[in-house]
């Protein structure tokens, strides 16, 4: 009405009635139209690869979308954007204790990606919170089965990162799996003693290698002075009886050490 072609209002049948302009009516519904298209464009949005959109209404899991391009969700239904690529997270230094309640400091790196959506989404607060704790605690449980440094007998150690990673990340995987995560690795990259024992578990094995070489050095003297004695017996170049005998030895054996500990430390 006076805003229109007078070939139009007279197809409407709206008549001609310039100085009346737009009613009150007329302004309602163009009001109410503006309304509704500025709240269907709302809906628009640009989905990206390696993300994808969780989507609730009124509290109510109504889907996911991982398309990508523009697309049209309506603006009643609540989206939250959740990563769904590939991920790794290198922790800080994480406390734990090993089987014999010696401190230590570990750095685990995991590689993890969310495989479902809405449990990720909607089954816990946090998920990457989540798995951070989950980290730290199959860690904690893991480093206490076995001892970090094994000084006077031959047995498992956390020295052994392969095994140690895969117990790790059986764990981690097992935890995660209910919220949605899916978990590919959790190898630990380093394992060290806590500052406050370390300097002090360094002087132990310090200690027991130089014992173990120590006992590797007697062994061979000791190979090498009955080897000695017998191919001196046997040839017939000496003859000795029961006090010659151990004389003979106990001289070798100190003059043979005294020269591998002495040719080894120069």
């Amino acid at each position: 009405q006076g805003a229109l072609p007078a070939a139009v209002t007279g197809w409407t049948g709206l008549g001609e009635r310039r100085h009346d302009g737009i009613g009150t009516g007329t302004w309602a519904l163009l009001t109410l139209l503006a309304a509704v298209v500025l709240f269907a464009l709302h809906g628009l949005g640009r989905g990206r690869a390696g993300h994808a959109w969780v989507l609730t209404l009124f509290g109510d899991y109504r889907g996911s979308v991982r398309r990508t391009g523009l697309l049209w969700i309506s603006p009643l239904l609540r989206r939250r954007r959740v990563d769904v690529r590939l991920r790794h997270w290198r922790s800080e230094p994480l406390p734990a204790v090993d089987a014999s309640g010696t401190a230590l400091r570990a750095v685990v790196l995991v590689v993890w990606r969310v495989a479902d959506t809405a449990r990720a989404t909607l089954g816990v607060a946090d998920h990457e919170r989540y798995l951070r704790d989950q980290v730290e605690a199959a860690l904690a449980r893991v480093l206490s089965q076995l001892p970090a440094d094994a000084f006077h007998e031959e047995t498992r150690t956390l020295r052994d990162a392969e095994a140690v990673g895969e117990a790790l990340t059986r764990m981690v995987k097992a935890d995660c799996a209910p919220v949605g995560i899916e978990v590919y690795s959790a190898q630990p990259t380093g394992i060290e003693y806590a500052p406050e024992v370390a300097a002090a578990m360094q002087r132990c094995r310090v200690a027991a290698i130089d014992a173990k070489h120590r006992d590797g050095v007697l062994t061979s003297v000791i190979d090498a002075v009955d080897d000695t004695v017998g191919r001196l017996t046997a040839r017939g170049i000496v003859e000795l009886d029961d006090y010659e005998h151990k004389a003979l030895v106990r001289d070798l054996t100190v003059a043979f050490y005294t020269g591998r500990s002495g040719g080894e430390g120069a």
